[in-house]
């Protein structure tokens, strides 16, 4: 059922496309479904490519930051472990995930697009742990104690956000591949980590280098 779904998704982007399950090499700890390179038996068409451009199916890849992310989760579980999380703009659901295997007594998977969303669910599911979905952060739960975020800075548009989430959680962790300095002192850098798109899109190296930063009131 899900599988089905998510293809459904997949091929108002790409006619071709189906998801298939697979483990990041980022983080081979956990198991989603993401878009199957197999189908790609030749160039896309002229066609296929524009509406890629058009309506990329960010969802479908589990980018570099969202591994990076979610492997620093799962080896320091108590970041999360019995908190409420909300995961921005969370794509594949690869770290919302990760803050449930982690031990976080509540994680809600927040973004704008509804098939991210079902992908979120859907690896969910994969992985054996619960989810929660919202698709409004300006309509998100209250009483939440840590924020997730990976690659969402890439528009300078998005800075606010910065101080967005800070007042509105205890703490934050990001990641980001696009953005060398976040111009906020409240973050602080806590680790550099090579990684790369799953399935690779050979994107360039300077992408391939995650920072995690950190923001919170716990110094420890």
């Amino acid at each position: 059922m899900f599988e089905e779904r998510l293809n459904a998704h997949l091929r108002k982007t790409l006619r071709r496309g189906r998801v298939a399950v697979t483990r990041p090499a980022g983080c081979p700890e956990l198991a989603l479904y993401l878009f199957d390179p197999a189908v790609l038996d030749g160039p896309l068409s002229h066609d296929e490519a524009q509406a890629v451009v058009a309506e990329p199916a960010y969802w479908s890849f589990c980018w570099a930051s969202g591994q990076v992310l979610a492997r620093w989760l799962l080896r320091h579980p108590e970041r999360v472990a019995g908190q409420t999380v909300l995961d921005f703009g969370t794509g594949s659901g690869v770290v919302a995930v990760a803050a449930a295997k982690a031990g976080a007594a509540r994680v809600i998977a927040c973004d704008l697009d509804p098939a991210a969303l079902d992908a979120a669910r859907a690896n969910a599911h994969l992985n054996g742990v619960a989810l929660e979905c919202c698709d409004d952060w300006h309509r998100r739960p209250g009483a939440i104690d840590v924020i997730t975020a990976a690659d969402v800075l890439y528009d300078p548009d998005n800075r606010p956000l910065l101080e967005a989430f800070r007042s509105s959680a205890s703490e934050v962790l990001l990641a980001d591949s696009r953005v060398r300095d976040l111009g906020n002192e409240a973050y602080r850098c806590e680790a550099v980590v090579a990684a790369r798109t799953w399935p690779d899109l050979n994107e360039f190296e300077e992408f391939n280098r995650v920072r995690i930063y950190r923001c919170g009131k716990n110094k420890g």
